[in-house]
């Protein structure tokens, strides 16, 4: 399994981010590439060079706008404020971009009409909707009637989807970050003097750890935020797994501490997961009302809901309700349960699980075709199994009871894997 973990010490920002993978091994022309697939070239252009914070040499990303109307080229550096009214842009007069008042709908189109794979068109609006969310909750608004230069500037554009080609060009299974600095103090924007972290960050950043104060700025922007509250999988203070490869993503400010973002590679052949199990013991529903609250549970993103019967005190018959869960998850489902069940308390235990790495493959049968499903561990096959739905189609079409098709198709995946 691959994994890419993101030490957000120095927060996060979305030319960080792009940098960052770009070192990691994203080639430059390839970025380029498909940002032209969004037929907005004439309104930016990347500079991507070496840079270095403090004696740290990485990549840097700026992403050049040309401002048209003013007859000249702006840089975007985005390391300093991004909320919408302000992209971090430390002038002392306004620009206006020509394509300012872009909102979600037609952003949606630029990316949607393009010729971007699905995946990155999926991820790419998946954190735009992100922040179209936490802007029209912030400015008491609809998500369709928020226009703000945050989503609507071509440099979030870059940033987002920029991010979203990168990501999925190095295809890591698994994303981990550590808690995510946020700066301190006061930013200056259209409204005035916003504390740190900006609105948009706080709310995109609900749920997931963050740490404060380790300097006076903004570190992380709320496109920073919203890349990593779609793409990580778990956050974590320590990462154990052998690395193979480290990449620095250089930001643009000067502060006490680096400004950059640290990512590292790594592959383990099976997945050691820190999760957490919720427990509650209940004595007063019964079986029948809390089935509905497990399938509740497993649709809400739980990796497994389960209750048994146990005896409580005074011999009382009660169930503990089980879930599994990632870290990410634990404060909704947490939620979840006190609303559905009528438990007072939930015991949280951190447990590890060892996932074994899984592959699928159709094979054709002498019954017709079937998805099979191989596991393995340390590189070695000690699993494969056909789908169930697939057997029990096979049976029925052939009038075979389902134990029997279900041995004649493990025959037919033994054979398979001799040939191959």
């Amino acid at each position: 399994m691959s994994t890419l973990f993101i030490e957000c010490f120095s927060g996060l920002s979305g030319d960080m981010f792009l940098a960052a993978m770009i070192d990691m091994g994203v080639p430059a022309d390839y970025l380029s590439n498909e940002l032209s697939k969004l037929h907005i070239n004439e309104e930016f252009h990347l500079d991507i060079k070496q840079a270095d914070k403090m004696g740290i040499f990485g990549t840097q990303v700026h992403v050049h706008l040309h401002e048209h109307q003013h007859g000249h080229t702006h840089d975007h550096h985005d390391h300093g404020h991004t909320h919408e009214h302000d992209h971090g842009h430390h002038h002392k007069h306004e620009h206006h971009h020509h394509h300012e008042h872009r909102n979600l709908h037609s952003i949606s189109h630029i990316i949607n009409d393009s010729s971007l794979s699905d995946e990155v068109k999926k991820t790419s609006m998946e954190i735009f909707t992100l922040i179209a969310k936490a802007e029209a909750k912030i400015h008491a608004k609809s998500i369709d009637e928020v226009h703000f230069h945050e989503v609507g500037a071509t440099d979030s554009i870059v940033d987002i989807v920029g991010a979203a080609i990168c990501l999925h060009y190095l295809q890591p299974e698994k994303i981990v970050a550590t808690p995510i600095e946020l700066g301190g103090g006061f930013v200056k924007c259209a409204h005035g003097l916003m504390p740190v972290p900006a609105p948009a960050t706080a709310e995109i950043l609900h749920g997931l750890p963050t740490t404060r104060g380790k300097v006076q700025f903004e570190t992380t922007t709320p496109t920073g935020a919203a890349i990593l509250a779609t793409i990580v999988d778990e956050y974590s203070t320590s990462f154990s797994a052998p690395t193979e490869k480290t990449a620095y993503g250089i930001g643009h400010r000067d502060m006490e501490i680096p400004n950059l973002v640290r990512m590292s590679w790594a592959k383990t052949n099976a997945s050691v997961q820190a999760h957490r199990l919720l427990q509650c013991n209940i004595d007063d529903m019964s079986a029948e009302t809390i089935a509905p609250v497990i399938d509740l549970l497993l649709e809400s993103g739980a990796q497994d809901a389960h209750f048994t019967p146990i005896v409580m005190k005074k011999g009382r018959p009660a169930l503990t309700l089980s879930v599994l869960c990632n870290q990410t998850q634990e404060e909704a489902l947490k939620m979840l349960l006190f609303t559905h069940t009528t438990t007072l308390g939930i015991k949280s235990i951190v447990v590890d699980k060892t996932e074994l790495q899984r592959t699928f493959e159709t094979i054709e049968t002498t019954y017709g075709k079937v998805n099979v499903k191989h596991a393995f561990f340390n590189g070695q096959l000690v699993n494969s199994k056909p789908e169930m739905e697939d057997c029990k189609r096979l049976a029925e079409a052939h009038q075979i009871p389902l134990h029997q098709m279900i041995d004649l198709i493990k025959v037919a995946i033994l054979q398979n894997s001799e040939v191959s």
